[in-house]
This record gives structure tokens, sequence and C-alpha cells, in this order.
């Protein structure tokens, strides 16, 4: 070899060496014994001894018994030719007795007179770390899943089953054992396909949830409040889907049956507001009436003091008579089966400005041709309701109605710009309007809702749901 060749081999290996120390791996150089021959800085420095150390040690040293077993097994295989590498991750014992999890990489230098092993050791401790704390948050999940007091199912991203709660299995009638590993589209194959899409958008990362939902089984129908939320696993990647279940069938077979009942109660009601309005616009209005006439011929027989005394009485009678007949009208309003919803607001709007000596300023723009009667007088009493409890508490003599519609929805609102009042503590009074209106509404799937503060005016806002109300009125045929 000449000096020049002899030079530039010098400078390779310097080069090497330099290289070797620098990496930020750990790399150790060993015989085929297993024991180190050479030790790079990072090496050394990951597991706390000197490089002097390192090589008075073998290989099986450095770990537990379990890992060093595993390694030792394979090494022997590369030893023996029938492999010429592996990659391995293990602990590594510090100097101080920790431990220290590395991803260990081996190969066999066989280029050479005597053969070498090279061993590289990457530190993943910290990942390590993390996947641990991972790995038993998600055995505490599964484990939170099966004695949580509700009905909850942990599923994969194949919709496959991985924990039930104890309730899950008694809500929907399975063993755990029937359940676990299995698709959830399998157990339950009348699953509609809106859940499905649902499923899929929790896969994606949605959080979806519904306080009442249908769904038509083979069975019957049953009533469900849900949430699905995502859960991801150990390398924080999406793992499947967690199912909240609450069965709310019996409340809602209650609630239906409450409403069948409440409606009843509101028909018999107006049945009984229809007679009595009848019997006194029938009878007690044309008795009053008759009374007045008669004072009024008996007054011109008698001198002029007691002619005047009989003329207040019958002016009183006139007007007993006036405010039965209103109030006949309240309780039974045949205008409303006459002139529609509009002529009917707009006639007892009239009377009642002219009794109660106020204005009101009525609107109505876009209604439908046809509006269901039902749907009709339950505005209407909400209406006459509002106006009376405005009438009493607002302080002032000036409401605004309006009636509207739109696509799908008719809107009724009273205003005022009176006194106000705290809605809630309306609501948590002795008094049965608000309730009253509340109640005849939700027969339609209506809302009610109330804008007040103190000082401020009062709205009372009634929506109905025009489809709805027809589907109400063909049910309650």
């Amino acid at each position: 070899m000449d000096v020049r060749a002899a030079q530039t081999l010098t400078s390779d290996n310097e080069l090497f060496y330099h290289a070797f120390n620098a990496s930020p791996i750990g790399i150790t150089l060993e015989n085929l014994e297993g024991r180190p021959l050479f030790a790079n800085r990072s090496l050394c420095s990951m597991l706390g001894f000197t490089e002097e150390e390192l090589r008075g040690k073998h290989c099986a040293d450095f770990s537990p018994p379990e890992d060093a077993e595993k390694d030792w097994a394979l090494f022997q295989q590369l030893r023996a030719g029938s492999i010429n590498h592996y990659q391995l991750e293990k602990r590594y014992f510090r100097r101080d007795g920790s431990l220290v999890w590395g991803r260990l990489s081996i190969s066999l230098l066989n280029s050479r007179p005597t053969p070498l092993v090279v061993a590289m050791v990457e530190d993943i401790t910290d990942k390590k770390t993390t996947e641990e704390a991972l790995r038993s948050s998600e055995e505490r999940l599964k484990i939170f899943v099966k004695h949580v007091p509700a009905a909850v199912a942990m599923l994969d991203c194949d919709m496959r089953y991985l924990q039930v709660s104890d309730r899950w299995c008694v809500d929907f009638r399975h063993e755990t054992s029937q359940l676990l590993g299995r698709s959830h589209y399998e157990m339950f194959p009348d699953i509609p396909d809106r859940w499905k899409e649902i499923h899929r958008r929790a896969l994606a990362g949605e959080t979806l949830r519904a306080d009442e939902d249908r769904w038509d089984r083979e069975g019957g129908t049953a009533w469900l409040r849900w949430e699905i939320r995502p859960w991801k696993n150990s390398d924080g990647l999406p793992g499947g889907i967690l199912i909240f279940s609450e069965d709310i069938t019996h409340r809602k077979n209650a609630e239906e049956a409450l409403l069948g009942m409440s409606r009843k109660l509101v028909e018999a009601h107006e049945q009984e507001r229809t007679r009595i309005g009848r019997d006194l616009h029938d009878d007690i209005v044309q008795r009053l009436a008759l009374l007045a006439i008669e004072l009024e011929g008996v007054q011109h027989d008698l001198a002029p003091e007691l002619s005047r005394r009989i003329d207040d009485l019958r002016n009183q009678a006139t007007q007993i008579t006036n405010d039965v007949q209103l109030l006949s009208h309240e309780l039974h309003s045949s205008k409303l089966e006459y002139l529609g919803i509009v002529g009917a607001i707009k006639n007892f709007c009239r009377e009642y400005c002219e009794h109660q000596k106020l204005e009101i300023d009525f609107k109505s723009h876009d209604l439908p041709a046809a509006i269901p009667s039902e749907l009709s007088l339950s505005l209407f009493r909400v209406l006459q309701e509002a106006l009376r409890n405005g009438t009493k508490h607002s302080g002032v003599k000036s409401f605004e109605v309006k009636l509207w519609g739109t696509r799908d929805e008719i809107h009724l609102t009273v205003r005022d710009s009176g006194v106000g009042f705290h809605p809630e503590a309306a609501r948590g009074g002795r008094g049965l309007g608000l309730v009253s209106m509340e109640e005849r509404l939700k027969l339609l799937n209506g809302t009610l809702t109330i804008e007040s503060q103190p000082k401020s005016g009062t709205t009372i806002h009634a929506r109905v749901p025009f489809s709805s109300s027809e589907d109400s009125m063909r049910a309650a045929g």
C-alpha cells in the first residue's frame, strides 16, 4: 500500500469514528459472543455507563431476563447464519437500575475476516410510556363501559363490539358473550340507514346526540335518547365509537297517554264552554233584554223621579246584557266557524276594545287558505288569555296582535309595552293562564315563548307547525 492510500484509509477511519460518535442513535460493535467492542457516546449516555464499563458486559446483561431471552434467541440465529438482521423493542437497565425502552436493530457484518455485529439502539422510552398510558386508559375505559349504570357500548372502527355495559345487555336483551367481537349491524339488522350515516359521521370525528329518537323495530316501536362520540386508540388515531343509549319508550308512551287525556279534557272543556255560551246567549241575554224592555214600558207611567230611577235600572240591565253577551262570545265564538280565524279575531278585538275601553292593532298576512278548526280554536284561546292577562297586569291600554303564516308554521304574537314581569316567576305562580296556553299548543306540537322583563313590556309568541297540526287532526279523527 502506497503512502497516499494509507493516508486516505487513516482519514476514512477518522471520519467513520467521528460519525460513529456523533450519531444521535446508540451504536455498538459486538463480537459473535455478544460482547461490546466499541460503543458510541449516545449509547453510553442512554444507559449511563462508560464505554469501558460496557466492554466488560455481555449483551444479555443489559436487559431483564424475559427481554434478554428473546434477544439472545434471535442473536443465536444470526450467529448461525439463519438470519442476517433483526429488530426488537426491549427494555434496558441503566446504571442506576432504572429501565428505559429501546428499539434494537441488529445487523451482521460478515464481509470481514472476523465477522462482527453492529447494534443500533434508539431510545423510545417516551413513546412507550405514552403508549402504555393510552393502553391503560383504554383498559380503564373498557372497565368503565362495563360497569357504568347506563346503556353504553364500545365499538371499533368496523362497528364490532369491544365492550358493553350490563345495562346495555338488559335493555337490548343480549348477553355480553353474544355481543363481543360481533358486528353491531349483525346483532341489530333492523337499524335504520339514517343511524348508519350517524355512525359514519361519529367515526369521522363528530359527536352527535338526540334527546328522543324513534326506532321502528320488527317487534314494535322503541324510543331512545342517545349520544355517540368517537374514541382514540394508543396511536392517537380513531379507534371506534362509544354509544350511550337510554330507552325512553315507557316515558314516551306515558306522554302520549297524557296528551290523549289532555286532548279529551280540552274537548270536554270546549263542549262545556259551548253549552254555557249558548245558554247565556239564548236564555239569559234574551231574558235580560226583555227585562230592559219591560222597565222601559213601566217607566212611562211613573212620576219623573221614579222614572229616572227606572231609567238607571234599565241602563244597568242593558249593560249587564252586553257583558253577558260578550262573555257568551268568549265562551263560544260561532264567528270562528263562519268567518274563519282572521274574521273571528277581528271581531273579538273590536268587541273587546269597546268593552274594555282600549286599543288593539291587529294585522295578519300570508295565512293558508284553510286552517284546521282545532288549530284555529287553540290560537283563538291563546289570544283571549293573552289579552285578558295583559289587560289585568300590563297597566297599558294599547296592544299589538299579529297573525301570520310561513311555509310550514302559523304564528300569533300579542305584544304590549307595559310593566312586564319575570316569566319563570309567573309560571311558578298559582295562575293557570300560561299553563293553559302551553298545554293547548303542546297538543298540536306547538310552542309558547314569552319575552318579558320588568318595565320592558311583554310579547307572547305562539308557534304551531301547520303540517303537524293537520297530522294531529287526522290522528284525532
